[in-house]
């Protein structure tokens, strides 16, 4: 694969941006696991044990979300690593869990306009609540939605967001660019900035206000490309092992997950992995690619600790999981098999393998 040399926004904008600090406090329990406090390396505690469980930050850089309790209430808030309090009742949450700093940046929403913002780790705004939908900071930038309507699902459970215009903006929300469509398989990591669009037919280019062209890598265009032209050319079994994380997961039956070094999978499985493989060269193979985060619950050792941030949480803007799903060839068999691949810094990697019953050692 192609390495890729970020290039950093800051370069090109001025921007008000809060240094993280590398005294990283780790959280820890009371004595009943009812709340949770903070102490730095040397295990000295800096905040006692009062956040209740709410708090999702396992690792406080610069600014975390935080919930306790208070003369019988609940209240939440940002805290920063100086004690400072922010956004009182203004956490942004997706799927009942507040947000976590990127780059020294956390979201908010403020509760009376419902539109969101974006603190610095020094808990200062630096994007103001004028938004219906805001990214996390990738390489400073920022995907946001405006003038959208926001509208109830069919079901009556959730909400989503209609209309508006997509802009893709900086740090000092100064609009980049117009009509921006990211569809979470841009790497804001290897943005080119030119006169005229990129040929690399990889990456999705974007006419900036400035009338020069932002190019980003596709992860779909990245990931069919390698598969097509790296892997699939050699089905060898030293090309797999090459292309394989150091430890492969794999599902088998009664067991469940299974880890084991590459070498030995590679060896015990290789020819149901060549089979499978030689399959998506066959145009009448029934397969799709789906794209996910590293599993949090399955990939637990310390080796996988740079693929998730400090909520534990999938860091999939930057190591996305490209999913092949293969269908059998026999409809009224219901069993998928599923090749994960991880995006590393040394290209994508297979990871963990999902084969049908029996199938793999």
């Amino acid at each position: 694969m192609k390495k890729i040399i970020p290039f950093y926004i800051f370069a090109f904008f001025t921007c008000s941006v809060f240094a993280q600090s590398n005294d990283i406090w780790v959280s820890f329990p009371n004595k009943d696991t009812t709340l949770v406090g903070f102490k730095d390396k040397n295990g000295i505690v800096k905040i006692e044990p009062k956040f209740s469980g709410f708090i999702t930050a396992q690792k406080f850089e610069n600014i975390i979300a935080v919930s306790e309790e208070e003369n019988g209430k609940w209240k939440s808030y940002y805290l920063t690593k100086q004690g400072k309090v922010v956004g009182r009742d203004s956490l942004f949450t997706f799927d009942n869990s507040p947000d976590c700093e990127n780059e020294g940046y956390i979201r908010f929403r403020d509760s009376k306009t419902d539109k969101m913002g974006i603190y610095n780790g020094e808990g200062k705004i630096v994007i103001p609540a004028a938004y219906d939908v805001v990214s996390k900071v990738h390489n400073g930038l920022i995907s946001v939605l405006k003038g959208a309507k926001k509208k109830r699902d069919p079901l009556g459970e959730h909400f989503f967001w209609t209309g508006g215009k997509e802009l893709l903006i900086d740090l000092n929300n100064k609009v980049l660019v117009n009509n921006f469509k990211s569809d979470n398989n841009l790497n804001f990591y290897s943005l080119e900035k030119s006169k005229e669009p990129s040929k690399d037919k990889t990456r999705d280019n974007f006419l900036g206000v400035d009338g020069q062209y932002y190019s980003f890598i596709n992860y779909e265009k990245e990931f069919t490309n390698w598969l097509r032209n790296t892997l699939l050319t050699d089905l060898s079994k030293a090309n797999l092992e090459k292309h394989s994380f150091e430890k492969i997961t794999y599902w088998k039956e009664p067991d469940g997950w299974l880890n084991v070094p590459k070498s030995k999978f590679i060896e015990q499985n290789y020819l149901y992995l060549k089979l499978k493989l030689e399959e998506l060269k066959n145009p009448k193979t029934d397969y799709f690619i789906a794209t996910d985060g590293l599993n949090q619950f399955i990939f637990e050792s310390p080796e996988y600790d740079i693929y998730f941030n400090n909520c534990h949480e999938s860091k999939d803007w930057i190591y996305p999981v490209k999913n092949i799903v293969i269908n059998p060839k026999n409809k009224a068999d219901f069993k998928q098999d599923h090749l994960h691949f991880l995006r590393t810094e040394k290209g994508y990697k297979l990871i963990s393998v999902a084969g049908a019953k029996d199938n793999l050692k």
